[in-house]
C-alpha cells in the first residue's frame, strides 16, 4: 500500500496569465501562490484479483482501464502504464469541486505520484506537474491554466513563470520567517456557501483573453509588486494589492462575482479587511481576505460567524507519507 499527500493552494496574483492563449502571445505569464496544509490523499493497494476498484464520491469496479469513469484516474493509469489488479482511493480535506483551491490538479498530481511510486519510479516535481498539465489540459480538455499543477507538485510560496516557449520556472520566495508567519496570521479563508464546477466561467475567461490582454498584463505585473511587498515586510500593502487585483479579475468574465459575494466582501471591508479575492475561477468556493489579525474577530462578527477554513502554508509539494511494498 502507498499513500500520497498533495497540498491545495491559494493564488494571490496573476491568475489567468497561466493560460497558453495569454502567455504564448504576451511575453509570458506569472503567478504568485502558496501551497496550504489542506490536502488530497491518494491510496493504492494491490489486489489478489485483476479487477480495478476506484473509490471516491462513488465506487467503481471494472475490468479494464478504459472502463474507469473517473477521468483523472483513468488517464493517470494510462499515462503510467498501470493496467489491472489495483484498488485506488482518493480522499480530500475539503469538497473537491469548486473550492477555488486547485483541488482537481492536486488530485491529478497526487495520483501520478502514486502510480509512479507503485512501479518503483520516483519522478521530479517538474515531471509530475508537466504530466498533470498534459492530462488535464491536452487530454481531458479542461479549460484551465497551468499554475495549479506546479503549486501542487512543488509546494511552498512561489512565483511560477509561464514562458512563451511553453517552459515553466518555479522561483521559491525567500521570505523572512517572521513575515511568513505574519502573512499566515493575517489571511482568512471564508466559504461563500456556493460550490460546484467552474468550467463555464473558465471557458468564458479563456475566450475573452484577446480582448482582456491589457488587464491580464496588469495582473501579471502585480506578481512582482506583491513579491516586493513580501520581501520588505509591507504586508498591509500586500493586502491592499489583493483588493486591486480582485477589481481587475472581475472584468475578465461574467460570473466571477455575484451579489452574494459582493455583500460578503463589502461587509468584510467595512469591518477592517484591507483587500481580498475569490479563490480560483470565481463565483463560488472560498473568499481569501487579508485582514490584520487584531481585526479578524470584528470581521467574523460582521459576517455572522462564517464557515471559515483555518490554514497554514505548506512547504512541501506532493509526497508519499506511507509506502510499504510486499
Amino acid at each position: 500500500m502507498i499513500i500520497t499527500q498533495t497540498p491545495l493552494r491559494v493564488s494571490f496574483f496573476g491568475g489567468g496569465t497561466d493560460f497558453k492563449d495569454y502567455y504564448m502571445r504576451s511575453g509570458g505569464g506569472a503567478v504568485l501562490s502558496a501551497a496550504v496544509d489542506k490536502y488530497i490523499f491518494a491510496i493504492i493497494k494491490e489486489r489478489f484479483d485483476e479487477k480495478i476498484y476506484v473509490n471516491y464520491s462513488k465506487k467503481e469496479i471494472v475490468d479494464k482501464v478504459d472502463e474507469v469513469e473517473h477521468e483523472l484516474v483513468r488517464e493517470g493509469m494510462r499515462k503510467t502504464g498501470i493496467q489491472k489488479g489495483v484498488e485506488i482511493t482518493t480522499l480530500a480535506d475539503i469538497p473537491s469541486e469548486g473550492s477555488g483551491l486547485g483541488s482537481s490538479s492536486s488530485v491529478t498530481v497526487g495520483l501520478l505520484n502514486l502510480f509512479y511510486l507503485y512501479q518503483a519510479k520516483s519522478l521530479s516535481a517538474e515531471k509530475l506537474a508537466s504530466d498533470a498539465c498534459e492530462i488535464e489540459i491536452d487530454i481531458v480538455k479542461k479549460p484551465i491554466g497551468k499554475q495549479d499543477q506546479y503549486a501542487a507538485a512543488f509546494g511552498n510560496l512561489n512565483i511560477i513563470r509561464f514562458n512563451p516557449d511553453d517552459s515553466v520556472n518555479v522561483e521559491p520566495l525567500a521570505v523572512d520567517e517572521r513575515i511568513w508567519h505574519a502573512l499566515e496570521a493575517n489571511l482568512m479563508l471564508i466559504y461563500t456557501g456556493v460550490g460546484g464546477e467552474s468550467d463555464e466561467i473558465l471557458s468564458e475567461q479563456r475566450e475573452n483573453i484577446r480582448e482582456k490582454t491589457g488587464v491580464l498584463s496588469q495582473m501579471r505585473d502585480m506578481v512582482y509588486e506583491g513579491r516586493g511587498y513580501l520581501l520588505k515586510g509591507n504586508l498591509d500593502d500586500f493586502g491592499r494589492l489583493l483588493g486591486r487585483g480582485w477589481e481587475l479579475k472581475k472584468s475578465l468574465a461574467s460570473g466571477i462575482t455575484n451579489p452574494g459575494i459582493e455583500e460578503i466582501y463589502g461587509r468584510a471591508i467595512e469591518a477592517g479587511t484591507l483587500g481580498g479575492k475569490v479563490c480560483g475561477a470565481g463565483g463560488r468556493g472560498f473568499l481569501l481576505l487579508y485582514c490584520p489579525f487584531e481585526k479578524q474577530d470584528k470581521v467574523r462578527d460582521a459576517l455572522g460567524s462564517p464557515h471559515e477554513l483555518s490554514f497554514h502554508f505548506e512547504r512541501d509539494g506532493t509526497k508519499a507519507i506511507f509506502n510499504i511494498r510486499r
